[in-house]
């Protein structure tokens, strides 16, 4: 299935929020697998906002990372290998194998070093290609304006 078509059948909500959250770094995709980027966003969040499953998926990782808390959500129907997102600093608040409904309070942000200002690190990721996870974010229609203004 086509990406874009997949997010408008899933019909994901923002992880942190609402009001929605400041994104405080973008997405960079680095050149090549081990070169320098940004594998993510970064969203404004304090330390014990809630974290909500964007969508409906199973947890298929929670616990630590490098010393950092990090949960992994496993989205199905979503193709061959399936998109998961990944969240941290976090305390993940369910277990490695548990099913959510999107919604659903998963983790707590955790006081961490990953920005300057407290926030939540989103990835999104098919097999071990890095995506921009904002793609998975509701968005108003586009509409198209006359040429010429």
């Amino acid at each position: 299935m086509h990406l874009m078509a997949l997010i408008l059948t899933l019909g994901l909500l923002w992880p942190v929020g609402p009001p929605l959250p400041e994104v405080l770094r973008g997405w960079q995709p680095p050149p090549g697998p081990y070169a320098a980027g940004h594998r993510g966003v970064d969203l404004a969040a304090p330390p014990d906002t809630a974290v909500v499953a964007p969508v409906a998926g199973t947890v298929t990782f929670a616990g630590p990372v490098g010393g950092r808390g990090v949960l992994t959500l496993t989205l199905p129907h979503s193709g061959t290998p399936p998109l998961r997102t990944t969240f941290s600093p976090v305390t993940p608040l369910v277990r490695t194998g548990t099913r959510v409904a999107a919604g659903t309070p998963v983790a707590r942000v955790a006081p961490g070093t990953h920005c300057p200002e407290a926030c939540l690190h989103w990835g999104l990721l098919r097999g071990d290609r890095y995506l921009n996870p904002l793609l998975l974010t509701p968005r108003a229609p586009s509409r198209l304006l006359p040429v010429g203004g």
